[in-house]
């Protein structure tokens, strides 16, 4: 009896794709990465060569369209999600989307709507769902053992980086395709792990500016924010600070929990009668479990996935109420 493969495309064969995520679209078993696509014609021959992808587009439509590709993994920037994405679920294909799954809360809506309408699984890359770490501090919390949780400080502040303070092009901090910036990249994967810890939010709001004037987008923005089961969070996002400081800290009855979203630091249990620290050994490809999970699910029907179009819709959400959008 022949394994089924499931034939992946990836639209936008960028950086993210290089290690992060590209490579567990091949090793994974019964995963196999097909086709890529990619407008720049010689970086893309380049990608297919060195990661032994037999196809090649430059067009994104003749990939989706290809009827030896099952499922397409959509790595562009968020301002072309919602367009690739329609199309695909379109043509009934699986389909994975980068984080943030698109720049504002209604064209998510429109994407998970597309995907509901016609039963098609639909993923999102937030990966740190998947990864030891974070399970490790579910399962301290899921045995209570800081008692009960009541509050949750979030912060990441970091310098401007070379590119900031230079001329030199960033989609990352360009407001048309990420109108908050670092803080669109970045705080949706701590915010999505908070909603992975804590349950969904129930009331979120913010204030956010540009204090630098070095891009368009937002570079500072602070929020708070209330769980359905009643647990409050606050936190601040700065990218032109002189450190830089990723440092989360869950507040117990009975314990803390401190850990960092971006930093290899150890996750940090403190408790009336213990101490416990957790160093998670993360793959060399960050999204590998992330990726085996969905093959979980589409070829042993587990439906499991902690991270699907549904979760990400939810952060965001999240997002544009901090962000005052919605």
């Amino acid at each position: 009896m022949t394994e089924k493969i499931i034939n992946w495309g990836i639209i936008g064969c960028g950086d993210v794709t290089e290690v992060k995520s590209g490579p567990p679209y091949s090793i994974v078993n019964g995963f196999k990465l097909k086709a890529v696509m990619r407008r720049d014609e010689a970086k893309l021959k380049d990608y297919a060569k060195r990661h032994n992808v037999e196809k090649i587009y430059t067009n994104a439509d003749d990939l989706i369209n290809d009827p030896e590709i099952d499922a397409v993994y959509i790595a562009t920037p968020p301002d072309t999600h919602k367009a690739y994405a329609l199309k695909v679920a379109a043509v009934g294909k699986p389909c994975c989307i980068e984080k943030p799954i698109t720049p504002t809360y209604n064209e998510a809506v429109a994407i998970v709507e597309a995907f509901e309408a016609k039963k098609l699984p639909l993923y999102v890359a937030y990966y740190r769902r998947s990864l030891s770490g974070f399970n490790k501090v579910k399962e301290w919390l899921d045995n209570n053992l800081i008692g009960d949780v009541r509050h949750i400080t979030s912060h990441l502040s970091k310098p401007a980086s070379d590119t900031d303070i230079s001329d030199v092009y960033n989609w990352r901090t360009d407001k048309k395709i990420a109108p908050a910036g670092y803080f669109d990249d970045l705080a949706s994967h701590e915010l999505d792990v908070y909603t992975y810890l804590f349950g969904d939010i129930e009331i979120a709001q913010g204030v956010s500016t540009n204090q630098q004037n070095l891009y368009t987008a937002l570079d500072a923005v602070s929020a708070s924010w209330i769980h359905k089961n009643g647990i409050t969070g606050s936190g601040t996002w700065n990218f032109g600070c002189n450190d830089h400081v990723d440092k989360k800290v869950i507040y117990g009855s009975k314990g803390t929990i401190e850990f960092s979203v971006f930093h290899d630091n150890p996750f940090v249990l403190k408790s009336e009668d213990r101490t416990e620290e957790y160093i998670a050994e993360n793959p060399k490809h960050i999204q590998l479990h992330h990726v085996k999970l969905m093959r979980d699910d589409l070829l042993n029907g587990e439906q499991k996935h902690p991270s699907t179009g549904k979760t990400a819709l939810h952060t965001s959400w999240v997002m544009d109420k901090i962000l005052g959008k919605i």
